[in-house]
């Protein structure tokens, strides 16, 4: 990470010192003696005057917290939503109009939905405080000379403190003096094993801070050994304190947020145009100006749908149950539909895919094979030693359970960092052994023989070169590598040291590794045939990654590093991020950087995290994920909490997620389609009946009644092929839906309108009664063609809940004239005759709207293809997936032929994209195609054809917002189509001409 503004901010604010702090850089390099010399202290620590001095300047050694606006000023906020505007003026409106039923309902949902938002905002101050109660309330500091116990807010910039084993580091600091000093810093730089820290000045700056091997970090834990260091960073300068900052600051809307916020704007514009229009054409028919604009505003409140966030919510609260039973907790309910929605998964790599458990993994001679005497030997060097156990000296004594009663201690030779080695002597059947254990090539220097099975030789230079050459191997793979020798001792002596370390045998190595989780290979599997592309950040290093990847099959398609992304501009990350799938050694700023260039190239991004350092990343993704073995601060900063080590439930999330948006999508569909038509039919009445075609109370109540039946569409199942794919809000597509699906019952409302003027010469009140059946009739049952792409019923079946709720709302419609709620709203007793009309008239209206609703999906199904159409927020670079189905629709319409095979197609795209094709990716990728109505595909012939709207669509799209990302490439691929078959299809070549070479 590259610290400048932080060092500008630290050098103006403590100018009225008289000197200013160090750069990192400075802090990093610079010797012992200058640094301390800079820091204006010393060995012999601050006294309390300076301490005072500096708290003024720099401050408490607090971490940022988030200002606090009054209560009621932060709930009122939250009713700035379009959608809530637009619910509040409807609930108004309905309590004017004496509607008090319905007014409470909707400002009872309008309630709830912000008394939600409202809790869910104090998340990311309570992930603050967290982070605050993680690091220790008290320091051992040296002050005026004396050691002494500070609270930890009390530290500042030059103050010496000591750390010993289990301690956690109060502030960020230089190491001075260290003896077997490891370090546990994974939650924040994800590493793997702890990290050894020496009080050696860098010998150049490198921006990694995992490099950083004298600097410790606020917030780590000392796992062996004692320091002395001078403490240069506090509060919010600190590492940890810039991940504290991130966790208060707003944050990024999601894709789910962007979506509602758009759809509220188009109902807005919508129902503002209606309402003028029909205001304007009732006044003009001298009608009474006040009941022109009543009935208006009840038209706009039979328009919004009112229902949504109960819909919303108790989709989401479906969707949450359904999780949980799975052992995923939702924390922010939103999340759902952005899991649905999600099309990039990142994930880091410790704790998540791995189980963040060092594992011995590896027991081994030195030809490579498995050996039962080295596991036994280091066993015993671990098993006896009496210093602080390591990671590793667990994960020994975790393997196998070792009967070693026949054993006794008698000596060791405890670890240090010049001989990087420990030794134990133990005494078996009366004989004594020295067995050392320790990094292979100082085990290796203290060894005069090798063994291998029941053989001992001398070492020659060439078995040297053989026992560095296997330490390199298995060091290449990715696996923590230790040495094991022994020798049998020839004298009893009441003590031993380093000395005795000599001749000694050498018998092989054991290896260790963060072994990935036993679902996570299945899991990447699953999330892979849904569509989900995952990409791997983490903070450990190439080698474990590699190795990793390997066990988990993950095929790695790019490798970025942490210090190559620090010299990347914004622009350059966006195509890299595009083209890499592993980012190792990156700090958490850079897994924030690529996070945000993923949603800025048009991404929906959920993040896998389980540390300190993912805590910012889980705010900026979409969707945040963590397990339930992370830190306090990851788990509050998430959305989503998976409870069970299994992670094939994320694929079981990403579904009910999907799941959740496709009926939320079914009522917003259906709603503002068969609403649309009804307030058109009424706008439409309006120019040439005499009286209101329904009267204001009447609108309301069909509202009612129309919104209960719809209640229990959460309770609909969705169909297999809408869940296959991720899915996300378009505006455009509901847009078209509404306008193409809503004039299909306006024409039926008039035919109903004609049929009771003309055949019934209905009155005012008969006239406004058979229009509330119809009306109410046939925008409940159009639900069940809306609902699905399939055929109803027999090929896509309703749930039961919703099948008996609309046919209670369509009884009740039937029979209410002849109740005394009647005679309430008005209503006249319709002729029995009025029923078979209206039958026929239904059924009519079904059956169109199904052939309608196939035309409409034939020629618009494109737009739910995620990949074909790129989000209005799109970034420089498009995907591969998005690229290579770009290439593939190119190749279809500049070939000649309307049909053509499958294979030649893939023979096409090689010559065209010049690299190795995913023949399973140009499946998926035709199967897009073909739900999008752009091609039709005989498997049994193995041949793709193509289909009229493709036409439509390269027109509207592929020539518009996409083209200049893809020009490129239909220009290439016209030229080598060309050379390959002779001719090209003029229809789409003259397209290619007028876009490369406009007129002027």
């Amino acid at each position: 990470m590259v610290v400048k503004s932080e060092n500008v901010k630290a050098s103006s604010i403590d100018e009225s010192l008289g000197w200013a702090l160090p750069s990192t850089e400075e802090i990093l390099t610079l010797p012992v003696e200058e640094l301390l010399r800079r820091l204006n202290t010393s060995l012999a620590g601050l006294s309390s005057e300076d301490v005072e001095e500096r708290l003024k300047v720099f401050g408490y050694n607090e971490l940022v917290r988030k200002k606090k606006r009054v209560a009621i000023i932060d709930f009122l906020s939250h009713f700035k939503s379009p959608l809530i505007i637009i619910l509040l003026i409807a609930g108004l409106i309905s309590g004017f109009f004496g509607e008090i039923v319905n007014t409470v309902i909707i400002f009872s949902i309008v309630v709830f939905s912000v008394v939600l938002d409202f809790y869910q905002e104090s998340k990311a101050e309570r992930a603050a405080e967290m982070l605050k109660q993680r690091v220790a309330t008290t320091a051992t500091v040296l002050r005026d000379g004396v050691k002494r116990e500070v609270r930890l807010a009390e530290i500042v910039p030059g103050d010496i403190i000591y750390l010993s084993a289990g301690d956690i580091v109060p502030a960020d600091a230089r190491v001075i003096t260290a003896k077997d000093l490891f370090v546990n810093q994974s939650a924040l730089t994800g590493e793997s094993f702890p990290v050894e820290k020496t009080a050696l000045p860098l010998k150049s700056f490198d921006p990694s801070i995992m490099e950083w091997s004298n600097y410790l970090f606020m917030g780590t834990s000392v796992v062996s050994g004692t320091a002395t260091a001078v403490v240069v960073k506090t509060g919010s300068l600190t590492e940890y304190g810039k991940i504290a900052k991130r966790l208060v600051e707003r944050e990024a809307e999601t894709e789910f947020q962007r979506g509602i916020r758009s759809f509220g704007y188009m109902i807005m514009q919508v129902t503002f145009l209606l309402v003028i229009f029909v205001f304007f054409i009732n006044a003009l028919y001298m009608r009474s100006v006040l009941d022109s604009l009543l009935f208006a505003v009840a038209l706009a409140v039979g328009l919004t749908p009112e229902l949504l966030p109960m819909i919303i919510s108790v989709n989401l609260s479906k969707g949450a149950m359904a999780m949980a039973r799975k052992g995923v907790i939702v924390k922010r309910l939103a999340s759902i539909q952005n899991f649905g929605s999600m099309d990039v998964l990142c994930t880091d790599k410790t704790g998540t895919l791995t189980e963040n458990r060092i594992k011995l993994v590896l027991h081994v001679d030195l030809k490579g094979e498995e050996s039962d005497k080295v596991l036994l030997y280091s066993y015993l060097n671990s098993y006896f030693q009496t210093g602080l156990k390591s990671p590793l000296d667990e994960a020994i004594l975790n393997f196998r359970d070792i009967d070693v009663k026949d054993y006794r201690k008698i000596d060791e030779v405890p670890f240090d960092f010049v001989r990087k080695r420990l030794s134990v002597v133990l005494e078996y059947q009366n004989q004594r052994f020295m067995i050392t254990k320790g990094a292979p090539e100082e085990v290796a220097k203290v060894c005069a023989y090798y063994e291998v099975g029941d053989v001992i030789a001398d070492i020659t230079d060439e078995v040297r070169g053989k026992i560095e050459q296997k330490y390199v191997e298995l060091s290449a793979e990715g696996y923590r590598v230790l040495g094991v020798s022994y020798k049998r001792l020839r004298e009893d002596k009441p003590v031993y040291a380093a000395g005795d370390e000599k001749e000694m045998v050498f018998l092989g190595f054991i290896a260790f590794l963060d072994p990935p989780k036993e679902t996570a290979k299945e899991s990447l599997q699953l999330l892979k045939g849904a569509g989900v592309e995952l990409k791997i950040l983490t903070g450990d290093n190439e080698l474990v990654t590699r190795k990793v990847c390997e066990y988990l099959g993950f095929e790695i398609k790019g490798m970025v590093t942490g210090s190559e992304i620090a010299q990347m501009h914004d622009d350059a990350l966006a195509r890299v991020v595009e083209e890499a799938n592993v980012f190792c050694r990156v700090t958490p700023a850079q897994k924030d950087r690529i996070i945000n260039a993923l949603r800025n190239n048009g991404h929906v991004v959920g993040f896998l995290g389980d540390g300190i350092n993912d805590a910012p990343s889980l705010r900026s993704a979409d969707v945040g994920i963590s397990v339930d073995n992370a830190v306090d601060v990851a788990k509050e900063s998430a959305d989503i909490i998976l409870l069970q080590n299994d992670l094939t439930v994320l694929h079981d999330g990403v579904l009910e997620g999907r799941k959740t948006f496709g009926n939320t999508m079914k009522y917003i569909m259906m709603g503002v389609s068969s609403n649309f038509g009804n307030m058109f039919s009424v706008a439409g009445a309006s120019l040439f009946l005499p009286f209101l075609p329904m009267r204001p109370t009447q609108i309301l109540l069909n509202n009612l009644l129309y919104d209960f039946s719809q209640s229990t569409i959460p309770t609909d199942e969705v169909d297999h092929e809408y869940i296959e794919k991720p899915k996300r809000w378009d505006i455009h597509f509901i847009r078209r839906f509404m306008v193409f699906l809503g004039p299909v019952s306006s024409l039926f409302d008039f035919l109903t309108f004609f049929v009771m003027l003309f055949a019934f010469n209905a009155s005012e009140p008969l006239f406004q009664t058979a229009w509330f059946i119809e009306s109410l009739s046939s925008q409940t049952l159009v639900i069940f063609a809306i609902r699905t792409r399939r055929s109803p019923f027999w090929r896509s079946k309703p749930s039961k809940p919703l099948l008996l709720s609309s046919m209670a709302i369509i009884a009740i419609a039937l029979i209410m004239p002849y109740t005394p709620l009647g005679a309430i709203f008005q209503f006249a007793k319709p002729p029995a005759t009025f029923f078979i009309v209206l039958a026929a008239i239904l059924g009519s209206y079904l059956a169109l709207a199904e052939v309608v609703k196939r035309w409409f999906y034939k020629r618009y199904g494109y737009r739910l293809e995620q990949t074909l159409i790129p989000p209005r927020k799109i970034g420089i670079y498009l995907s591969k997936t998005a690229k290579l189905v770009q290439n593939m629709v190119a190749v279809i319409c500049l070939r000649f032929e309307s049909e053509i095979s499958i294979d030649s197609l893939i023979e096409d795209l090689k010559e065209c994209l010049g690299y190795p094709l995913d023949a399973e990716q140009i499946f998926h990728n035709l199967n897009h195609l073909r739900r999008g109505g752009l091609i039709s595909i005989n498997w049994h012939a193995r041949t793709v054809k193509r289909e009229k709207v493709m036409k439509e669509y390269v027109m509207k799209h592929v020539m518009g917002e996409l083209w200049p990302k893809i020009a490129g490439d239909w220009q290439r691929a016209s030229e080598i189509l060309k050379v390959k078959y002779g001719r090209l299809n003029s229809e789409y070549l003259e397209l290619l001409d007028r876009q490369l070479h406009p007129k002027a």
